[in-house]
Order: structure tokens, then C-alpha cells, then sequence
């Protein structure tokens, strides 16, 4: 068994996962202080890979970095590159689609924390970057973590962009999804259903982490509430 797709999938998976957490992070902070209206457009733009077919997603990122398009011309000419059909062109199909979930739930965790805890630290002298890494970011890092580990399910399970922009092809650009799919469509349904199996475990494992994530936010409110109670 060639585990080549595994390898591949979990590299594009990660460097994904990275790219969306900071990009999601930076994104729900700063436009939450937008206007209203501008806010809300681009919060539709920002969620649109979430709700459109993956295709779709597949077809605007060849839109852009096709070779015999502007960007992916300008790349391919000036650093002889090629932004498409190679192993991290799933990068960019995984991050794009993966993206709309850290930016939901790292906005719904920074709306729920109490701003009075950064006007304190206002008070105190304290400057914005120490406010957000120190006070925060702690505050929030449940929501976010699980945000965090729901994108990398995302971009780990990521199939129908990354068929277009990357294709397939064994032990340079195959992932486990487009492999499942290759194996079935040649009659090959034990090596897929192995595959599967694969993808089942990590992704039992994956939600495992979300629900413990959940139960340990779910946790300190209790005990914050207690506390504050008492």
C-alpha cells in the first residue's frame, strides 16, 4: 500500500491549517471593528467557499493562477513556477475552503469575550498587542483551537478544488480523497475501502478533539459562572 496520499494529504492539511489560523485569526479581529456595512460584505465574501460547491472554489482559484492567466503567468514567468497541478496547489484549494471556518469561529469566540477584561488592561498601561496575546487570546483559545482543528478536518477531507487545481497523479499530487475516487473508478474497491478506513479514523479522531475542546469550554463557563455567583 502506497502511502504517499496519507503523507500528502496531512502536509497540505497542515501548512493549510497554519495559513487559515492566522489569516482567520487576523480577519475576525479586525474587520469586527468595521463599519456595519462594510462589514457585512465582506463578511459574505470571506463565508462564500463555505456554501459554494467545491468545483466552484476550484474554478475561481484557476481563474487566477492558471498559467495562461495574469497571476499565474506573471509567476511562471518571472520564478518559472507553475501554481497549478503540483502537490501544494492542494494548498491553496485546502486554505480556501478551510478558511471560512477558523474566520466563523474565531469571530464567535472574540464576540463572546468580555471587553471589560481589555479595558482593564487599558487602564492599566497595557498596549494592544500584550491586550490580545495575553488576555485575549487565552480567553478565547478553546473556541479557537477548535476552530483550528475543524479547518484542518476541512482541508484534510478537501476534494473537489483540489481535484481541479491539483489533479492526480500517483506519488506527486495524490491525496487520500482523489485517490479514493481514482481507486473506485478503476474497480480497485479493496485499496479504496482501505482508504476509507483511513479517512473514517482520522477524522473519528479529529471530531474526538472538537468534542473535548467543547466539553473543556463548555467547563470553565460553568465554573466561571460559579464562581462569579458566589
Amino acid at each position: 500500500m502506497d502511502w504517499f496520499p496519507l503523507y500528502n494529504s496531512l502536509r497540505i492539511a497542515l501548512i493549510a491549517s497554519v495559513i487559515v489560523f492566522f489569516t482567520g485569526i487576523f480577519a475576525a479581529y479586525y474587520i469586527a471593528k468595521l463599519h456595519p456595512v462594510v462589514k457585512g460584505v465582506l463578511d459574505v465574501v470571506l463565508t462564500l467557499p463555505l456554501v459554494l460547491p467545491p468545483t466552484v472554489v476550484g474554478y475561481f482559484i484557476l481563474l487566477l493562477m492558471g498559467p495562461r492567466r495574469p497571476f499565474g503567468s506573471w509567476v511562471l514567468e518571472n520564478f518559472g513556477t507553475k501554481l497549478v497541478m503540483t502537490w501544494y496547489s492542494g494548498i491553496f484549494a485546502a486554505a480556501v475552503v478551510a478558511f471560512p471556518l477558523m474566520y466563523r469561529t474565531a469571530r464567535g469566540a472574540f464576540e463572546s469575550f468580555d471587553e471589560t477584561l481589555a479595558y482593564s488592561g487599558q487602564t492599566l498601561g497595557l498596549s494592544n498587542s500584550f491586550i490580545f496575546w495575553r488576555i485575549r487570546m487565552p480567553a478565547c483559545r478553546q473556541g479557537i483551537l477548535a476552530g483550528a482543528v475543524l479547518a484542518f478536518a476541512r482541508a484534510l477531507g478537501e476534494y473537489g478544488a483540489t481535484s481541479m487545481v491539483a489533479g492526480y497523479t500517483p506519488g506527486r499530487t495524490a491525496t487520500i480523497s482523489t485517490t479514493v475516487y481514482q481507486l473506485w473508478r478503476t474497480d480497485n474497491d479493496a485499496l479504496a475501502f482501505k482508504w476509507v478506513l483511513v479517512n473514517v479514523v482520522i477524522s473519528a479522531v479529529v471530531l474526538l478533539a472538537v468534542n473535548l475542546l467543547e466539553k473543556g469550554e463548555w467547563a470553565s463557563r460553568t465554573g466561571k459562572k460559579r464562581k462569579g455567583g458566589r
